[in-house]
């Protein structure tokens, strides 16, 4: 039964093979580099937008019990580690990308959260997600996955707290400590209006993060079909003890949601590379994305800038580390 479910319901073998057999009616030839980067690239592609879309219309759905201002009450209510864990969990459950996430963590540092709350839940909700959690155990399994979203929480909460310790409040822009913010108070949404908004947010987030999702594919069917195998597993294999650092500075200036980047990381892995460069390329691609770090600077001084970006750099490489030790008792 656990079979049927990760290769049938998750993996959609069924959908692969199908993928196959239409480019081969189609007089196209699966078995050779062109006709078996079509089929990655079809396959692929329609597995995760059948999988982004229903998650995302059941995330939104929850989310519609919690606008913004709920959730400012909820998390103004903890103090300490209690906090930045709350704001970590918030942000599992925000299918957002990294640049998606300033503006709410802008939101959340005006209306006067902690640092270590609105940075917990700014490391966290880019590099993991419910959507993440499912569409990862597609590919890695449970276990994996649930190992990368405990990881990508420990991060957030770490650095979050540890951002919150060295007390730099004044490092944030005086545009956004100075800012008011006033609540709009929520009419209470029948059931049928929370359908209607999660299928909206259904639709505009699949159309925003479409061109992502595809080039995500498209990068990952070049790299399955078309890259040797010896040059990924010299480069990110067992060999280069330097391979989890090497893949997240190669991820840090490349932006795409993790959505795109399962593909790419389904490709490595199927070439040889080991666990923890894949999953630590994915964390860095998501959570420090060069455009990301240009907006984040119009919010917050140098100094914060590069705290944020080396406590996330040193967790990545550690998780990394860890994915590989794992992956050798596996």
């Amino acid at each position: 039964m656990r079979t049927i479910i990760q290769n049938q319901l998750l993996k959609m073998d069924w959908l692969d093979a199908l993928a196959a057999r239409l480019l081969a009616a189609c007089g196209i030839d699966v078995s050779g580099r062109l006709g078996g980067s079509l089929r990655f690239f079809v396959y692929d592609s329609i597995k995760i937008l059948l999988l982004l879309c229903t998650l995302i219309f059941v995330i939104s759905l929850i989310q519609s019990y919690f606008p913004p201002e709920r959730s400012r009450r909820i998390l103004s209510r903890f103090g300490g580690l209690a906090a930045s864990l709350c704001a970590a969990l918030l942000g599992t459950v925000t299918p957002f990308c990294s640049c998606s996430s300033i503006p709410i963590f802008i939101g959340f540092t005006a209306a006067g959260l902690p640092l270590q709350v609105t940075f917990s839940f700014l490391i966290s909700s880019p590099m993991v997600d419910v959507g993440s959690l499912v569409l990862l155990a597609s590919v890695f399994g449970w276990k994996i996955s649930l190992l990368y979203v405990f990881s990508g929480l420990v991060i957030a909460v770490c650095g979050g707290a540890f951002i919150g310790f060295l007390k730099l409040e004044n490092e944030v822009e005086e545009y956004i400590r100075s800012a008011k913010i006033f609540e709009t108070p929520q009419a209470e949404l029948r059931f049928s209006g929370r359908l209607d908004f999660a299928a909206e947010q259904t639709s505009a987030t699949a159309k925003r993060l479409l061109p992502y999702v595809l080039a995500g594919v498209a990068i990952g069917a070049f790299i399955h079909n078309w890259i040797p195998e010896e040059f990924v597993v010299r480069l990110l294999g067992s060999r280069n003890p330097f391979g989890v650092i090497l893949a997240a500075l190669i991820g840090i200036p490349m932006y795409a949601d993790i959505f795109g980047t399962i593909p790419i990381a389904e490709a490595l892995l199927a070439k040889g590379a080991l666990l923890g460069v894949v999953l630590s390329f994915m964390m860095a691609v998501t959570t420090l994305s060069l455009p990301s770090l240009v907006m984040l600077r119009k919010a917050v001084k140098p100094r914060l800038l590069a705290v944020f970006i080396a406590i996330c750099t040193i967790g990545i490489i550690v998780s990394g580390y860890v994915f590989n030790a794992v992956q050798k008792l596996l």
